[in-house]
């Protein structure tokens, strides 16, 4: 009767395949609590995204474009000088940018780092460094402002140095904005590999497309630097996938979470 058992026991061994026992052992959700399912988690990244979004298309495509006139000392000063408290709006919304943008990395590092966890690590140090130079430049930008409106005392230059430190320091902010895009876009790839690889989790086109989008991040940028000309008129173009891409993330992660099995189905984890 034992002896039955254990060869029964064996036979039922022997007929899981190799995919049953992968299924069976590397489902991600097993032991997972409210706080940190996949679906909240997921929705979680979602609201921080949007959030990203809204601060950051409000600082740097609103206020700075506003303040900031290229090769013109004069208009830049009083542009700066005419909105102070837009500008201090501006700076802040640059900061719970970079703040959001690091809450974002780490929820989705938590949500996708199953997936390969080189990969999901890579994207993190891509965040910080990106996050880095928001700061930094809201940091400019705010020293811009002190200097237009005689928070900081330059006699020795004159109205007119003044105004030409008031150029520098935007002009400075301005190409540290678009030299963050190395790292604002690539953070899209190693997004995009995770999606796509995540085994069901976030549909394979989206994946792809965020890849493409990071790709035409550093397009725009390679372009503003080698080919400034050229660069301007194909910036409008070139970044309509990057922003189809974002937007689509946000969209699922917002309305859809991640899919996650139905009863009776097991999704494999993937290999990391």
């Amino acid at each position: 009767m034992i002896s039955n058992k254990i060869t029964t026991g064996m036979d039922t061994k022997e007929k899981l395949s190799e995919s049953d026992r992968r299924s069976l052992v590397a489902d991600p959700t097993e032991g997972e609590t409210t706080m940190n399912s996949p679906k909240r988690l997921a929705r979680i990244a979602g609201v921080l995204y949007l959030l990203v979004g809204i601060f950051g298309g409000f600082a740097e495509g609103f206020v700075d474009p506003k303040m900031y006139v290229a090769g013109n000392a004069a208009a830049t000063a009083g542009n700066v000088v005419a909105n102070s408290g837009l500008v201090r709006m501006g700076v802040v919304a640059h900061l719970l940018d970079g703040t959001f943008f690091v809450f974002l990395a780490m929820t989705l590092y938590i949500l996708l780092q199953h997936v390969h966890k080189s990969v999901a690590r890579a994207m993190l140090v891509l965040v910080a460094i990106s996050t880095g130079i928001t700061c930094l430049n809201a940091a400019v930008e705010f020293e811009g402002l002190r200097v237009a409106t005689g928070a900081v005392n330059l006699p020795a230059f004159g109205s007119a140095g003044a105004n030409a430190r008031v150029l520098l320091l935007l002009d400075t902010q301005h190409y540290g904005s678009v030299s963050r895009q190395v790292c604002f876009g690539l953070w899209l790839v190693p997004l995009g590999y995770l999606a796509y690889k995540s085994a069901g989790w976030f549909p394979k086109w989206l994946g792809i497309l965020l890849v493409v989008g990071g790709a035409c991040y550093l397009v725009d940028l390679l372009t503003a630097f080698l080919v400034p000309d050229f660069g301007k008129e194909i910036h409008g173009f070139v970044t309509i996938p990057s922003a189809i891409a974002e937007i689509s993330m946000v969209l699922y992660l917002l309305v859809i979470g991640v899919r996650t099995q139905k009863p009776g189905e097991r999704i494999p984890a993937p290999n990391s």
